[in-house]
C-alpha cells in the first residue's frame, strides 16, 4: 500500500512539474510586463503593440506553419473546428446577456473572443510542442477574422472589410498554410530570418499583455467577476462540445478546448476605447478573467493533456 502511495505521490510531482514548466514561462513574463510598468519605468506599447503584429507575429506564423508536417485534413478540421466555436460561442453568450439584461455592443465581443493569441499561443506551444502550435494558429486565424468582422460590426454599429484585408497576421497565416500544404520550401536564409525576427513574437506580445494589465482598473467588480466566469464556462462548454462533436482526439482537441477557454482579449478593449462602447467594464472583464484563468490553468491543462 506505502509504495503505491509513494508511487503515486512521486507521479503527482512529475505532473505538478509538467504543469508548472507550461504555465510558468507565460506567468513570469506577462509579470515581468506588470512589474515593468507599475514602476512606471517607459515602454512604447504602441510601438511594441505594432511591431508585434504588423512584423513579429507573422513572421512566427509563417516560420511554424510552413516547416510543421500536417496534413491538409488536419487544418481543415481546426479551421471548422474554430468557425463551430465562434458560432456557437456567439449564440451561448449572446443568450446570457439577453438573460442578464446587459448590453450586447458592450460585452458581447468580450464574451465571444478570447485571448487565443498572447495567452493562448505560447501556452499551446509549451503543451503541445510546434504541431500544437500550428494548429493553434489556424484556431487564432479564425478568431482573429471573426472579431476584425463581426466583432467590429457588434462594437461599431458596422464592418468593413478593408481593415481585415490590411491585417498582416490574415496574410501571413494563408501564406504560411500554402507553403505547407503545397510543401513549398523556403530558401534557407529568408527561413533562418523568418524564424529569428518570429522568435520576437512570444515573449513580446506577454510582455506587452502585462504592461496592458497594469494600466487597466476594475470599475464593477461584481458584474466582472460574474461575466467573466460567464466567459470561462462558456468557452469550455463550447469547446467540449465542438470537440465531441467532430470526434477531436489528441493534440487537436486539446488546442480546440485550450483556445477556446481564454480570458478576455484586450483587443477587446481597444475596440470598446475606440468606438465608445463602455471601455471601462471591459477593461475590467480583461483584468478580472485574465486573473481567474491564472488559477484556473492548471486544471485545465489536466483536463486537456
Amino acid at each position: 500500500m506505502f509504495e503505491n502511495l509513494f508511487a503515486s505521490t512521486g507521479d503527482l510531482s512529475v505532473l505538478a512539474s509538467d504543469l508548472f514548466a507550461i504555465i510558468a514561462p507565460v506567468f513570469a513574463c506577462a509579470a515581468i510586463g506588470y512589474g515593468w510598468a507599475r514602476r512606471g519605468m517607459p515602454f512604447d506599447n504602441e510601438f511594441t503593440t505594432s511591431l508585434t503584429s504588423n512584423i513579429a507575429f507573422p513572421c512566427l506564423i509563417v516560420a511554424t506553419l510552413a516547416k510543421l508536417e500536417i496534413g491538409a485534413e488536419a487544418f481543415s478540421q481546426m479551421a471548422f473546428a474554430g468557425l463551430l466555436t465562434v458560432a456557437a460561442t456567439i449564440a451561448a453568450a449572446a443568450t446570457v446577456l439577453k438573460l442578464a439584461g446587459y448590453s450586447q455592443p458592450v460585452y458581447l465581443p468580450s464574451l465571444v473572443f478570447g485571448n487565443t493569441g498572447n495567452i493562448g499561443l505560447p501556452l499551446c506551444l509549451f503543451a503541445f510542442g510546434e504541431e500544437g502550435l500550428g494548429l493553434a494558429i489556424v484556431f487564432f486565424t479564425v478568431f482573429l477574422v471573426a472579431q476584425f468582422t463581426f466583432g467590429i460590426w457588434v462594437s461599431a454599429g458596422h464592418s468593413s472589410i478593408r481593415i481585415l484585408l490590411r491585417t498582416p497576421l490574415v496574410w501571413a497565416a494563408l501564406a504560411g498554410i500554402s507553403l505547407q500544404v503545397l510543401d513549398i520550401h523556403l530558401p534557407r536564409w529568408i527561413d533562418n530570418t523568418i524564424g529569428l525576427v518570429g522568435d520576437l513574437a512570444i515573449p513580446l506580445m506577454l510582455l506587452t499583455l502585462g504592461v496592458s494589465l497594469a494600466k487597466l482598473k476594475v470599475t464593477s467588480l461584481w458584474r466582472s467577476i460574474a461575466l467573466s466566469a460567464g466567459r470561462l464556462v462558456i468557452g469550455l462548454a463550447v469547446g467540449l462540445a465542438v470537440a465531441e462533436f467532430l470526434d477531436m482526439e489528441g493534440v487537436a482537441r486539446g488546442i480546440l478546448i485550450l483556445e477556446s477557454t481564454m480570458p478576455v482579449a484586450v483587443l477587446n478593449y481597444l475596440f470598446a476605447a475606440r468606438y465608445g462602447r463602455s471601455p471601462e467594464e471591459v477593461a475590467g472583464l480583461v483584468l478580472v478573467s485574465t486573473t481567474i484563468s491564472f488559477v484556473t490553468l492548471p486544471g485545465l491543462l489536466l483536463l486537456v493533456l
